[in-house]
Protein backbone atom coordinates (compact mmCIF):
# COMPACT_ATOMS: atom_id res chain seq x y z
CA UNK A 1 0.00 0.00 0.00
CA UNK A 2 1.42 3.47 -1.21
CA UNK A 3 -1.26 6.20 1.14
CA UNK A 4 -4.20 4.20 2.54
CA UNK A 5 -3.75 2.30 5.11
CA UNK A 6 -5.37 -1.50 5.46
CA UNK A 7 -8.06 -0.31 7.71
CA UNK A 8 -9.04 2.19 5.03
CA UNK A 9 -8.44 -0.16 2.04
CA UNK A 10 -11.27 -2.51 3.64
CA UNK A 11 -13.38 0.30 4.73
CA UNK A 12 -13.84 1.46 0.22
CA UNK A 13 -13.80 -2.08 -0.52
CA UNK A 14 -16.93 -2.88 1.98
CA UNK A 15 -18.41 0.70 1.37
CA UNK A 16 -17.25 1.49 -2.06
CA UNK A 17 -15.81 4.95 -0.83
CA UNK A 18 -13.50 6.65 1.23
CA UNK A 19 -13.20 10.06 2.64
CA UNK A 20 -9.55 10.94 2.20
CA UNK A 21 -7.16 14.05 3.22
CA UNK A 22 -4.39 15.25 0.40
CA UNK A 23 -4.61 17.99 -0.67
CA UNK A 24 -2.53 20.91 1.29
CA UNK A 25 -4.11 24.31 2.11
CA UNK A 26 -1.98 26.11 -0.68
CA UNK A 27 -2.77 23.95 -3.34
CA UNK A 28 -6.71 24.26 -2.24
CA UNK A 29 -6.92 28.03 -2.66
CA UNK A 30 -5.00 27.76 -5.97
CA UNK A 31 -7.35 25.56 -7.37
CA UNK A 32 -10.17 27.57 -5.78
CA UNK A 33 -8.42 31.00 -7.80
CA UNK A 34 -8.60 28.72 -10.57
CA UNK A 35 -11.99 27.29 -10.85
CA UNK A 36 -13.40 30.77 -9.95
CA UNK A 37 -11.60 31.88 -12.94
CA UNK A 38 -12.63 29.27 -15.53
CA UNK A 39 -16.04 30.05 -14.34
CA UNK A 40 -15.32 33.87 -14.46
CA UNK A 41 -14.42 33.74 -18.07
CA UNK A 42 -16.83 31.53 -18.92
CA UNK A 43 -20.03 32.74 -17.97
CA UNK A 44 -21.41 33.58 -21.13
CA UNK A 45 -21.25 29.88 -22.41
CA UNK A 46 -24.21 27.90 -21.75
CA UNK A 47 -23.26 25.94 -18.51
CA UNK A 48 -26.83 25.09 -16.88
CA UNK A 49 -26.55 21.13 -16.13
CA UNK A 50 -29.68 20.89 -14.01
CA UNK A 51 -30.62 16.97 -14.31
CA UNK A 52 -33.38 15.91 -16.54
CA UNK A 53 -36.37 13.53 -16.03
CA UNK A 54 -39.54 12.90 -14.21
CA UNK A 55 -37.34 12.03 -11.12
CA UNK A 56 -37.77 15.42 -9.86
CA UNK A 57 -41.21 16.81 -8.90
CA UNK A 58 -40.17 19.16 -6.85
CA UNK A 59 -41.87 22.41 -8.94
CA UNK A 60 -39.49 25.18 -7.81
CA UNK A 61 -36.59 26.53 -10.10
CA UNK A 62 -33.30 25.17 -9.23
CA UNK A 63 -29.54 25.33 -11.38
CA UNK A 64 -26.09 24.40 -11.56
CA UNK A 65 -23.29 25.15 -13.53
CA UNK A 66 -21.06 23.00 -15.33
CA UNK A 67 -17.47 22.92 -17.32
CA UNK A 68 -15.81 20.24 -18.34
CA UNK A 69 -12.21 19.34 -19.03
CA UNK A 70 -10.81 22.18 -16.31
CA UNK A 71 -7.24 20.76 -17.25
CA UNK A 72 -8.19 22.10 -20.87
CA UNK A 73 -8.66 25.87 -19.19
CA UNK A 74 -5.88 25.52 -16.30
CA UNK A 75 -2.56 24.18 -15.70
CA UNK A 76 -3.69 23.77 -12.11
CA UNK A 77 -5.83 20.91 -12.90
CA UNK A 78 -3.29 19.23 -14.97
CA UNK A 79 -1.13 19.15 -11.69
CA UNK A 80 -4.12 17.70 -9.73
CA UNK A 81 -4.51 15.28 -11.80
CA UNK A 82 -0.91 13.79 -11.92
CA UNK A 83 -0.35 14.29 -8.05
CA UNK A 84 1.60 11.72 -6.43
CA UNK A 85 -0.58 11.20 -3.31
CA UNK A 86 -3.69 11.11 -5.29
CA UNK A 87 -2.56 8.33 -7.51
CA UNK A 88 -1.22 6.75 -4.68
CA UNK A 89 -4.52 6.26 -2.99
CA UNK A 90 -6.26 5.62 -6.26
CA UNK A 91 -3.69 3.15 -7.13
CA UNK A 92 -3.75 1.31 -4.24
CA UNK A 93 -7.84 1.45 -4.62
CA UNK A 94 -7.67 0.33 -8.08
CA UNK A 95 -5.38 -2.30 -7.48
CA UNK A 96 -3.40 -1.24 -10.86
CA UNK A 97 -0.44 1.41 -11.44
CA UNK A 98 -2.12 1.79 -14.64
CA UNK A 99 -4.19 4.62 -14.58
CA UNK A 100 -5.90 6.41 -17.06
CA UNK A 101 -7.58 9.73 -17.19
CA UNK A 102 -11.63 9.51 -18.17
CA UNK A 103 -12.79 12.71 -17.81
CA UNK A 104 -13.04 15.52 -15.28
CA UNK A 105 -15.86 18.27 -14.59
CA UNK A 106 -17.06 21.03 -12.52
CA UNK A 107 -20.19 21.49 -10.76
CA UNK A 108 -21.17 24.80 -9.08
CA UNK A 109 -24.20 25.43 -7.03
CA UNK A 110 -25.36 28.61 -6.17
CA UNK A 111 -27.11 29.45 -2.66
CA UNK A 112 -30.61 28.85 -2.39
CA UNK A 113 -31.23 27.58 -5.74
CA UNK A 114 -28.53 24.84 -6.35
CA UNK A 115 -29.76 21.61 -7.76
CA UNK A 116 -30.25 18.50 -6.19
CA UNK A 117 -29.02 15.22 -8.48
CA UNK A 118 -30.88 12.00 -8.36
CA UNK A 119 -29.34 8.68 -6.94
CA UNK A 120 -27.69 7.48 -9.87
CA UNK A 121 -24.58 4.99 -10.92
CA UNK A 122 -22.08 6.57 -12.79
CA UNK A 123 -22.30 2.88 -14.81
CA UNK A 124 -24.65 3.79 -16.97
CA UNK A 125 -23.02 7.05 -18.21
CA UNK A 126 -20.09 4.93 -19.61
CA UNK A 127 -19.86 1.08 -18.65
CA UNK A 128 -17.01 -1.07 -18.55
CA UNK A 129 -15.94 -4.69 -18.50
CA UNK A 130 -14.32 -5.33 -15.32
CA UNK A 131 -15.79 -2.06 -13.45
CA UNK A 132 -12.05 -0.69 -12.82
CA UNK A 133 -13.83 2.83 -13.08
CA UNK A 134 -13.45 5.18 -10.23
CA UNK A 135 -14.07 8.81 -9.09
CA UNK A 136 -12.13 11.56 -7.22
CA UNK A 137 -14.52 14.25 -5.66
CA UNK A 138 -12.28 17.02 -4.65
CA UNK A 139 -15.01 19.47 -2.73
CA UNK A 140 -13.75 22.78 -3.08
CA UNK A 141 -15.95 24.11 -0.40
CA UNK A 142 -17.07 22.76 2.94
CA UNK A 143 -19.88 20.54 2.19
CA UNK A 144 -23.11 19.42 3.95
CA UNK A 145 -26.81 18.60 2.79
CA UNK A 146 -27.61 21.87 3.79
CA UNK A 147 -25.59 23.39 0.49
CA UNK A 148 -26.22 20.66 -1.67
CA UNK A 149 -23.81 17.62 -0.45
CA UNK A 150 -23.11 14.74 -1.58
CA UNK A 151 -25.19 11.17 -0.12
CA UNK A 152 -24.07 7.70 -0.68
CA UNK A 153 -25.80 4.57 -0.56
CA UNK A 154 -22.54 2.51 1.42
CA UNK A 155 -22.10 -0.87 -0.08
CA UNK A 156 -24.60 -0.26 -3.09
CA UNK A 157 -21.24 -1.44 -4.79
CA UNK A 158 -21.55 -4.60 -4.53
CA UNK A 159 -24.92 -5.07 -6.01
CA UNK A 160 -23.89 -4.30 -9.10
CA UNK A 161 -25.41 -2.36 -12.07
CA UNK A 162 -29.20 -1.49 -10.97
CA UNK A 163 -32.33 -0.61 -13.43
CA UNK A 164 -31.97 2.91 -15.07
CA UNK A 165 -35.43 4.25 -14.78
CA UNK A 166 -34.61 7.72 -16.73
CA UNK A 167 -37.22 9.03 -19.25
CA UNK A 168 -34.94 11.78 -20.73
CA UNK A 169 -32.34 10.64 -22.95
CA UNK A 170 -28.71 11.05 -22.26
CA UNK A 171 -29.69 11.46 -18.89
CA UNK A 172 -29.54 8.41 -16.14
CA UNK A 173 -30.78 7.80 -12.99
CA UNK A 174 -32.57 5.04 -10.70
CA UNK A 175 -35.74 4.50 -9.11
CA UNK A 176 -35.91 7.21 -6.87
CA UNK A 177 -38.61 5.08 -4.99
CA UNK A 178 -36.06 2.42 -4.31
CA UNK A 179 -33.61 4.42 -3.36
CA UNK A 180 -34.39 7.69 -1.81
CA UNK A 181 -32.66 10.41 -1.17
CA UNK A 182 -34.29 10.99 2.90
CA UNK A 183 -32.37 6.80 3.43
CA UNK A 184 -28.90 7.72 1.87
CA UNK A 185 -26.25 8.62 4.04
CA UNK A 186 -24.84 12.21 3.88
CA UNK A 187 -21.22 12.88 3.64
CA UNK A 188 -20.38 16.19 5.54
CA UNK A 189 -16.38 17.16 3.57
CA UNK A 190 -14.20 19.28 5.02
CA UNK A 191 -13.06 22.23 2.42
CA UNK A 192 -10.40 20.52 0.17
CA UNK A 193 -11.37 17.09 1.18
CA UNK A 194 -11.26 14.17 -1.33
CA UNK A 195 -13.48 11.02 -2.23
CA UNK A 196 -12.73 8.85 -4.42
CA UNK A 197 -16.05 6.39 -4.77
CA UNK A 198 -16.43 3.36 -7.34
CA UNK A 199 -18.36 4.25 -10.17
CA UNK A 200 -21.06 1.46 -9.21
CA UNK A 201 -21.62 3.06 -5.94
CA UNK A 202 -25.44 4.72 -6.01
CA UNK A 203 -25.02 8.22 -5.31
CA UNK A 204 -26.53 11.80 -5.82
CA UNK A 205 -26.78 15.20 -3.53
CA UNK A 206 -29.02 17.32 -2.03
CA UNK A 207 -30.30 20.86 -3.48
CA UNK A 208 -28.80 23.73 -2.00
CA UNK A 209 -31.12 25.67 0.20
CA UNK A 210 -28.39 27.30 2.26
CA UNK A 211 -26.35 31.51 1.73
CA UNK A 212 -23.38 28.94 0.60
CA UNK A 213 -22.23 27.71 -2.76
CA UNK A 214 -21.31 24.37 -3.24
CA UNK A 215 -18.36 23.75 -5.78
CA UNK A 216 -16.88 20.58 -6.60
CA UNK A 217 -14.20 18.90 -8.87
CA UNK A 218 -14.74 15.47 -10.22
CA UNK A 219 -11.59 13.03 -12.05
CA UNK A 220 -13.02 9.90 -13.39
CA UNK A 221 -10.23 7.20 -13.93
CA UNK A 222 -10.05 3.73 -14.92
CA UNK A 223 -7.88 0.76 -15.69
CA UNK A 224 -5.34 0.62 -18.69
CA UNK A 225 -6.54 -3.13 -18.42
CA UNK A 226 -10.42 -2.28 -18.89
CA UNK A 227 -12.18 -2.26 -21.74
CA UNK A 228 -15.03 0.00 -22.29
CA UNK A 229 -18.72 -1.70 -23.73
CA UNK A 230 -19.82 1.40 -25.53
CA UNK A 231 -18.34 4.05 -27.22
CA UNK A 232 -19.73 6.82 -25.12
CA UNK A 233 -18.80 9.64 -23.37
CA UNK A 234 -15.11 10.49 -25.06
CA UNK A 235 -13.98 13.62 -23.90
CA UNK A 236 -10.64 15.56 -23.88
CA UNK A 237 -7.85 14.16 -22.72
CA UNK A 238 -9.60 10.64 -22.08
CA UNK A 239 -7.02 7.33 -21.89
CA UNK A 240 -4.11 9.93 -21.43
CA UNK A 241 -1.57 7.76 -18.86
CA UNK A 242 -1.37 9.12 -15.78
CA UNK A 243 0.65 6.83 -14.34
CA UNK A 244 2.40 3.40 -15.29
CA UNK A 245 1.41 2.37 -18.84
CA UNK A 246 -1.10 1.86 -21.57
CA UNK A 247 -0.33 -1.36 -23.00
CA UNK A 248 -2.57 -1.46 -25.72
CA UNK A 249 -2.47 1.90 -26.83
CA UNK A 250 -1.85 1.64 -31.06
CA UNK A 251 0.70 3.14 -32.69
CA UNK A 252 0.04 2.86 -36.02
CA UNK A 253 0.61 5.77 -38.55
CA UNK A 254 -2.27 6.03 -40.12
CA UNK A 255 -4.34 6.31 -36.67
CA UNK A 256 -2.13 9.34 -35.58
CA UNK A 257 -4.99 11.69 -36.26
CA UNK A 258 -8.70 11.17 -34.76
CA UNK A 259 -9.93 13.23 -37.63
CA UNK A 260 -8.20 11.36 -40.59
CA UNK A 261 -8.96 7.83 -38.61
CA UNK A 262 -12.71 8.70 -38.82
CA UNK A 263 -12.91 9.94 -42.32
CA UNK A 264 -10.77 6.63 -43.43
CA UNK A 265 -13.27 4.28 -41.44
CA UNK A 266 -16.04 6.12 -43.06
CA UNK A 267 -14.18 5.82 -46.92
CA UNK A 268 -14.00 1.71 -46.18
CA UNK A 269 -9.92 2.69 -46.39
CA UNK A 270 -9.88 0.40 -43.45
Amino acid sequence: MKFLTAEQKKFYDDNGYIVLDILSEAEIDELGREYDDIFKRKADNNLEATWQGDWNTQKKQTQVQSIHGLQMHSAAFTRLLLHPKMLDACEDIMDTENILLHHTKAHTKPPGTGSPFPMHQDYHYFPFENDSMIAVFVSMDAADPKNGGLCVYPGSHKQGPQEDCSNAPGWHYLSQEKFPISKATPLSLKRGQIVVFSYLLIHGSYDNTSDRVRRMFLIQLMSADDTPLAKVHQSDCQRMVLRGKCISRDADIKKRHKEFTEMERASGAY
